[in-house]
C-alpha cells in the first residue's frame, strides 16, 4: 500500500503519513501530487489515456502524473511519474516546474518537460496508462471542451496555457 507524507498549507510535511485509499485530511492537511505536461518543439502535446483498470478515471485521457509517495519532493515525484507511466528520462535541466495549485486536499504541482519523443519509443506502464499520442493544441483544446480529455476546471488549463506558453516564448 502506498505512503503518503501529509503536509500542511504551504507544503511543508507535518510530520504524519496516510494511506492511499484510506485518505482522511483533516482541512489544512493536504497531499503532493504532480502532473507533467509534455510538449513538443512543433508545440504538440503527448497525452495519455489511462488504463480501464484504473479505480480513479478509467480510460479517460488525463495528464500524466501521480502522488509523491512518503519522502519524495515535487521534482523527485515528477522525475519518477514521467519515467514509470512513459519511459521519458528527464532530469533538472530539462523537468520544469510551473506553477502549484492549491486543491481541496492537494497541492498540485504542474511540470513541464520539452522532448520530441516518438509515440512509438514510449515505454508505457500497462497498469496505468492505456495509450499515448500527440495533438496540436487546437485538438487538445476541443478534446478539453468535448469531455473527451479530463476536465481539471478552468483555472488548471489557464495556468498549464499560461505558462507553457511564457517558458516557450509563445504569443497568441
Amino acid at each position: 500500500m502506498e505512503k503518503w507524507d501529509i503536509l500542511n498549507a504551504d507544503g511543508m510535511p507535518t510530520g504524519k503519513t496516510t494511506l492511499r485509499g484510506r485518505c482522511n485530511l483533516k482541512p489544512g492537511e493536504y497531499h503532493l501530487v504532480v502532473h507533467i505536461w509534455i510538449v513538443s518543439s512543433r508545440g504538440e502535446f503527448l497525452i495519455q489515456r489511462r488504463s480501464d483498470n484504473k479505480k480513479l478515471m478509467p480510460g479517460e485521457w488525463a495528464a500524466t502524473g501521480g502522488a509523491a509517495i512518503s519522502g519524495e519532493d515535487s521534482y523527485t515525484a515528477a522525475n519518477r511519474e514521467l519515467y514509470e507511466e512513459l519511459g521519458i528520462p528527464s532530469n533538472r535541466q530539462t523537468l520544469k516546474k510551473l506553477a502549484r495549485i492549491k486543491r481541496r486536499n492537494s497541492l498540485l504541482d504542474i511540470w513541464f518537460i520539452n522532448t520530441n519523443v516518438e509515440s512509438d519509443k514510449l515505454r508505457l506502464q500497462q497498469n496505468e496508462v492505456a495509450e499515448a499520442k500527440w495533438v496540436s493544441r487546437d485538438e487538445f483544446k476541443d478534446m478539453i471542451k468535448n469531455g473527451e480529455f479530463h476536465n481539471y476546471g478552468k483555472e488548471y488549463f489557464d495556468t498549464v496555457f499560461n505558462k507553457i506558453d511564457d517558458l516557450l516564448g509563445v504569443t497568441v
